[in-house]
């Protein structure tokens, strides 16, 4: 089918290659990612009880980073991209400096809040590569994967009744706040970078003076990385996602839902990152 691949929908560039451009590019209607291609999904067809759904926040909602994921391994089996209208939780920063070299987006609770976000239905293989990549299959990882019941969060999509609820990756570390206490919105990866930098001389002295020099200086280095982390908790920027309550105990975390897919991935990725 002409023009829907990645790179003619302006949807390929990952930003774990380009960290500034995170979250990355997001399609403008739902679709099935399938090779290099975003395809239509079959009409009226938005949800896949076959496989699982997980709400994209930030760069999972991106084609071209959930291809570059996925492709690592070698998965090429398709992914269902659903666009939908989703009440109950905002898309904020998350308390951790990437190993991507970048600082990521996580969920927090903002009842009342409607933004249009996707779900993604990941099959056994793609969830165990997405839950490696977030660290979830990590005790130091970043993100822990949380089933947000739909009393708590309500997700609409064209067709169909609302979903029962949806896993989202919580961030262990929290989320930054406004000034407030109040969680502050993601407002891309430049401008978030460049105001991080302004108000603290801690982030300066680390990671530089500007987006592209914090973006270098932090991608694989895991020392500086865990560095800018504390300081981003010992300069008293960090709150709660409000979404902790929903993340399963320790020790009962969903490393079994993907079966083998999950001890092959960390095997091969070291851990996740």
């Amino acid at each position: 089918m002409r023009g829907r691949t990645l790179a003619e929908l302006g949807l390929a560039v990952a930003p774990r290659a380009e960290p500034l451009t995170y979250p990355g590019a997001w399609p403008t209607e739902s679709g099935l990612l399938s090779g290099d291609r975003l395809l239509p999904l079959p009409p009226g067809r938005r949800t896949y009880e076959d496989r699982v759904p997980v709400l994209a926040v930030g760069s999972n909602a991106c084609p071209g980073q959930l291809r570059d994921k996925l492709d690592e391994f070698g998965i090429r089996s398709p992914v269902p991209m659903v666009a939908a209208r989703v009440t109950g939780v905002d898309t904020g920063v998350s308390a951790h400096v990437s190993l991507m070299g970048y600082v990521s987006a996580a969920p927090f609770a903002s009842p009342g809040t409607v933004r249009e976000l996707f779900v993604i239905w990941l099959d056994a293989g793609q969830l165990a590569v997405v839950d490696a990549s977030e660290g979830v299959t990590r005790s130091s990882g970043a993100y822990d994967r949380a089933w947000l019941p739909g009393g708590a969060v309500r997700i609409e999509t064209a067709a169909g009744p609302p979903l029962p609820g949806v896993h989202a990756y919580v961030n262990r570390h929290g989320v930054l706040h406004d000034g407030t206490r109040t969680p502050r919105r993601h407002p891309g990866e430049r401008r978030l970078l460049t105001e991080l930098l302004a108000a603290s001389p801690r982030l300066r002295e680390m990671f530089g003076e500007t987006p592209e020099e914090f973006s270098a200086r932090a991608r694989f280095d895991r020392g500086l990385c865990d560095k800018g982390t504390r300081v981003l908790a010992e300069e008293d920027l960090v709150v709660a996602s409000g979404l902790e309550r929903y993340v399963p105990p320790s020790g009962a975390r969903w490393y079994g839902d993907a079966g083998g897919a999950v001890g092959d991935v960390r095997a091969r990725r070291g851990g996740g990152v």
